[in-house]
């Protein structure tokens, strides 16, 4: 077996992980010059550059970067393995998770979590896109991504985007397409979906990576096409589209996720059908954690929150 040496591993871990030797030093508490050391012999077992300097700047090498990927998650089944045989069970959990899922679901039942788990420490990490599934960015994921080898994942639910709008400019569409309650608009949209093009649509490019896309999408799912007289308002993110249409820019085409905790934010539902899409939401964590008490009360409390988003 030709292993490294071994004091180094942590040693470049720190560095990479903080982008410093000064800091990866002060964090061990040992000299810059011995960082320097330990990154030199590791570097010359190696025979490979683990780092290169442009300047101030320290960046990993691709060889560098595809070690401390495998260095990371084998130093933390290291450390987990020493505390289970220690008697020590870790209580903190790093999850990352969209945004938008994090803010308008994640977040407002957090405090039932802390109540039924305590002792559990969790860490949110924010994501706009699709999440890298490494140990060295979070301990498990929400993800719509199953394509990781060595990964688990436990379907939550499969999205679906409904049309929204404040509950004025609900009003307000009824007035201009002259119906009187929800059950009038209803079959007005089932009969003439286009008509729903004649109001303001909220567009958001996060989530197709093209603005507008969502509401073709929801049209053809209606048997018609994307109406070339429709006006939008264009957003980044799906949480600035929904923000827009909770004060009366327009309708708004939000996941279902964000319609469950916010029933009291003067946001509705419009009466019409909604789009399903093609991504499933996942928990996902290393297969090989997967007994791991902290993750496994994560995981069990994920998924019996979300029971209610797979009806």
């Amino acid at each position: 077996m030709s292993l490294p040496p071994l004091k180094s591993l942590p040693v470049f871990e720190a560095v990479a992980r903080l982008n410093s030797f000064s800091h990866a030093a002060a964090e061990l508490r040992i000299t810059q010059s011995a960082v320097s050391h330990h990154i030199k012999a590791l570097e010359d077992h190696l025979g490979e550059s683990l780092f290169v300097r442009s300047g101030r700047k320290l960046e990993l090498t691709l060889e560098g970067q595809q070690y401390l990927d495998t260095i990371t998650s084998s130093l933390n089944q290291i450390a987990r393995a020493t505390d289970l045989i220690k008697g020590a069970s870790e209580t903190r959990l790093r999850l990352t998770v969209y945004s938008s899922f994090a803010v308008y679901w994640l977040i407002p039942r957090m405090p039932e979590l802390k109540r039924r788990f305590p002792n559990l420490e969790l860490t949110l990490e924010m994501s706009y896109a699709e999440p890298e599934l490494s140990d060295r960015v979070a301990d498990c994921f929400i993800t719509i991504d199953k394509e990781k080898r060595g990964f688990h994942f436990d379907l939550l639910y499969k999205e679906r985007l409904f049309p929204v709008c404040s509950t004025a400019y609900l009003e307000e569409i009824k007035h201009t397409l002259h119906v009187h309650d929800d059950q009038e608009l209803h079959a007005h949209l089932a009969a003439s979906p286009q008509s729903l093009a004649n109001f303001p649509l909220l567009t958001s490019f996060s989530m197709y990576e093209k603005y507008t896309e969502e509401w073709r999408r929801w049209f053809a799912s209606m048997g018609t096409n994307l109406p070339p007289n429709a006006q939008f308002h264009r957003f980044s993110h799906l949480m600035l589209a929904y923000e827009g249409a909770k004060h009366g820019l327009g309708v708004a085409l939000i996941n279902d996720y964000m319609l469950q905790s916010n029933s009291d934010d003067g946001l509705v539902r419009l009466p019409c059908s909604h789009y399903a899409t093609e991504d499933h939401f996942y928990f996902a964590y290393k297969h090989s954690r997967r007994h791991e008490p902290a993750i496994a009360q994560l995981k069990q409390w994920i998924q019996q929150e979300s029971s209610s988003l797979r009806v």
